[in-house]
């Protein structure tokens, strides 16, 4: 019965033979029917493909590093045991205001500095990522990736089939699946399964399950306050949450683990969290400001933007992200010198963001620096491709006399824009180019 239950079939998609039939659930060790089998290899090339991408769509990381060093160490003890402690686990604080955790298929996690700016010791920080390192032991972004036609993406980016510029149908399908991964939302049964597995492995690693119980009262303070925007566009939208939820875990915590709430071998942890967060901590009411000059330039108020913009930074100094605010509120005011001075300095501090250096590059360009544009574009496009940076690093290469790396970068835009006005531009120069050859 159980092999007609599980019999496979071979489905044709994107060119590719992919068996359909059972998979095991790693952490309950059944067979479960699943449309497309994805092999513990295809699900670790798929995370690495999409985290890097990411982690750019937010913020990039967080520059700082003794507390990404940190942050991985938590991570790390709590993935070697798991039910998947062979995965290669990788654990990484993105810069964005928006409180919120996230995990990719294959190991791949990540939490956001709004959310660890508000957590108060080690426990509370292993509760959050142990609950992401659930969702990957139980396969549930692959289970969503089965379900869905976002699979076929994946295929095309794994294989390379749709070509490797450094813009083109590839990139354009990688963020594809990077989006269709972070957009997946969890079941009220998924995010019960990763609170107790996210316990289960606290708790082995020993730390005290009370770090637990308050982070998810600290969740439903805010859920019962009203959740701010910044909560419904983060955590929330992806991890659905109620006072059931809440309740459910802290019976789960009675009755699995009494004796961890009160024995001492079981910690919290509070200084050590406090002395790695030092710096996050301090920054964070710069952030705030830096939150509210970034809805002061969305509602189109661009000097009063500016103008808290330099108030952030002046409550956080050296901060990368808060400096490339600034800069790129300075280029959208045409102020080219204010901002390459604070472009050029975001860079110096953090240059693994990808917008700090399409800015950069972008001003350079504009003062006749190709040489330089050239650099800092193209750093830009090996941190994220985007059609922006492939138009702007066409044009620093024509300058440059690189003329066949211009046409392929006008020609991978053209057919990414045809009707857009970026990309007839391109279409444009490209048909000048072949006509002077």
């Amino acid at each position: 019965m159980r092999f007609f239950r599980c019999l496979l079939s071979v489905l044709l998609i994107g060119g590719f033979a992919v068996l359909a039939g059972c998979a095991v659930n790693p952490v309950t060790g059944k067979q479960e029917l699943s449309l497309v089998s994805v092999s513990t290899p295809q699900e670790i090339a798929l995370g690495e493909k999409a985290f890097p991408q990411a982690v750019q769509e937010m913020g990039g990381e967080y520059p700082d590093p003794q507390l990404s060093a940190y942050v991985n160490r938590v991570g790390e003890r709590l993935g070697r045991l798991s039910h998947r402690p062979d995965l290669p686990y990788r654990f990484a604080v993105v810069n964005d205001s928006s409180p919120n955790a996230f995990a990719l298929p294959g190991g791949f996690i990540a939490i956001s500095r709004g959310l660890l700016s508000n957590l108060e010791n080690e426990a509370q920080l292993a509760s959050v990522l142990g609950h992401e390192v659930g969702h990957v032991t139980a396969r549930h972004s692959v289970q969503g990736l089965q379900r869905g036609t976002l699979f076929n993406v994946g295929l095309a980016v794994l294989s390379g089939v749709a070509g490797n510029t450094a813009y083109g149908p590839l990139a354009q399908q990688a963020g594809e699946l990077t989006a269709g991964l972070l957009e997946n939302s969890y079941s009220r049964g998924q995010e019960r399964e990763s609170d107790q597995l996210g316990i289960d492995y606290m708790v082995q690693a020993g730390y005290n399950p009370l770090g637990a119980v308050q982070v998810q009262e600290y969740f439903y303070r805010q859920l019962e306050g009203g959740a701010e925007p910044m909560w419904l566009t983060g955590l929330f939208r992806t991890h659905p949450f109620s006072k059931d939820r809440m309740l459910d875990n802290q019976d789960y915590i009675r009755s699995a683990y009494p004796q961890a709430l009160t024995q001492e071998r079981y910690s919290l942890l509070r200084q050590p969290f406090e002395s790695a967060t030092a710096r996050l901590r301090q920054a964070k009411g710069g952030y705030e400001i830096y939150d509210q000059a970034r809805r002061l330039e969305q509602e189109g108020d661009l000097n009063k933007a500016i103008a808290t913009y330099l108030q952030a930074a002046a409550a956080a100094p050296d901060e990368s992200l808060i400096l490339t605010g600034l800069g790129l509120a300075y280029l959208k005011a045409d102020d080219l010198n204010s901002a390459r001075i604070h472009l050029s300095r975001a860079v110096q501090l953090g240059g693994k963001y990808y917008q700090s250096r399409l800015g950069l590059g972008y001003v350079l360009l504009q003062r006749g620096q190709a040489a330089q544009a050239v650099r800092e574009l193209e750093s830009s496009m090996q941190l994220l491709p985007t059609m922006q940076g492939a138009f702007f690093l066409a044009q620093a290469y024509e300058k440059e006399g690189q003329v066949q790396k211009a046409l392929e970068l006008y020609r991978a835009v053209a057919q990414a824009d045809p009707r857009g006005e970026m990309g007839q531009a391109a279409a444009e120069r490209s048909r000048a180019l072949e006509g002077g050859r």
